[in-house]
């Protein structure tokens, strides 16, 4: 069938299922192909073997069988909600590396407070620089295959099983990006670096006084505009490994500080607030468990991020219009005795395998430029 023909295209033999057009009663059929291959009507074993014995030799069951692939990956994918979207900026680009994807400006001078004028004075202008940050997005993937005795032969297991991998492998990759992005980039922000020591980045533990100042410390003078001025960056979320998952939650949600007092001379203790205002701050708790796996020597490091809607250190892209997995089939390299071709679902010449493979296009940058790194502090600690 012509749509079916699109799948020789590209790719070495590889296309988007997403891309190929649709004919009319698309849907019906492709609910009658989940069918078979559930055996939703119940039929008997060998009945069920003969009709996807029957199917598999039909032109559309492959794009058909694929497109349920797709559509289980997407779900799959969708399902699965990444912590680290919570705290980085989201966008897409329309060019893939190694052309820049795009560029994120931010423009300095001119919003400081006024001057003061006196009278018949002149009203001096203010200079304008402009930063800049460059984004990339980059190609990910693999290729899966499916051999052709497991379509014939499977009770869905393997069938079931390969879309939620695709969807683990991207979900996994995203977020392994993400994480390598910021966790542990110590340097100096000239290098393009998120922490710079004495600036944003300190070796201490997480207890309610220490995430007190570092809260103070990201209001302090150092997180000023280029002109001094104070900026949107007040912290929203404490991300930490999973070794301090209950330390947080303990800090977030006590009501309530309690100390002991060691000294002898009880009389000299001064007095202090008991109640630990960190709980009524607003900070979110975020999980991410590749910090003690890229930072093996510090897995009790912490992080604190502004709102990214307010500022961001980091963004994540998609390449425009494609903005999530893509599912790909390849076309079978064997050709019947007569030299027909044979259907992608007869397998490859050597091996008999039905391949697939996912395909995703994504990048995660920092905003370092641009005076990112105002929106973030790490406190690195073992």
């Amino acid at each position: 069938m012509p749509d079916f023909m699109k799948l020789m295209e590209d790719w070495r033999g590889y296309v988007s299922l997403s891309e190929v057009n649709k004919p009319e009663g698309y849907e019906a059929r492709l609910k009658e192909t989940i069918d078979l291959l559930t055996n939703a009507k119940g039929f008997p074993q060998h009945r069920h073997e003969y009709l996807l014995r029957e199917a598999l030799t039909t032109s559309d069951f492959p794009y058909l069988f694929g497109d349920v692939l797709d559509r289980q990956v997407l779900a799959n994918y969708k399902a699965t909600d990444p912590v680290w979207k919570q705290f980085v900026r989201m966008g897409t680009v329309p060019r893939i590396y190694p052309q820049v994807g795009g560029y994120r400006f931010a423009i300095t001078g001119g919003d400081q407070h006024l001057d003061l004028v006196a009278e018949k004075g002149e009203y001096l202008a203010s200079d304008r620089n402009e930063l800049r940050d460059i984004i990339y997005v980059r190609k990910y993937g693999r290729q899966f295959d499916i051999s052709w005795e497991a379509i014939i032969n499977d009770d869905l297991g393997a069938l079931q099983d390969t879309p939620v991998r695709f969807a683990t492998a991207a979900v996994r990759t995203e977020h392994r990006l993400v994480s390598t992005t910021y966790v542990n980039d110590l340097g100096t922000h000239a290098g393009g670096n998120l922490y710079q020591n004495a600036i944003n980045e300190d070796v201490l533990p997480l207890t309610i006084a220490n995430l007190e100042n570092t809260i103070e410390a990201m209001q302090g003078p150092l997180f000023v505009d280029v002109n001094g001025e104070p900026i949107q960056n007040r912290p929203k979320f404490l991300v930490v490994g999973p070794a301090l998952e209950f330390t947080a939650r303990q800090i977030l949600t006590s009501t309530m500080k309690m100390w002991t007092y060691g000294g002898d001379d009880e009389a000299a203790a001064v007095p202090y607030p008991m109640s630990n205002v960190i709980s009524q701050y607003g900070l979110v708790l975020v999980i991410d468990p590749y910090i003690p796996i890229l930072d093996a020597s510090y897995p009790g490091s912490w992080y604190l991020f502004s709102d990214p809607k307010d500022i961001a250190a980091l963004e994540c892209d998609f390449l425009a219009g494609h903005e999530r997995p893509e599912i790909c089939m390849k076309a079978s390299d064997k050709v019947s005795v007569g030299g027909g071709e044979l259907g992608p679902m007869s397998g490859d010449f050597a091996t008999d395998n039905v391949f697939y493979r996912v395909r995703e296009v994504f990048g995660c940058n920092k905003l370092v430029a641009t005076g990112g790194w105002r929106a973030t502090y790490m406190q690195r600690h073992a």
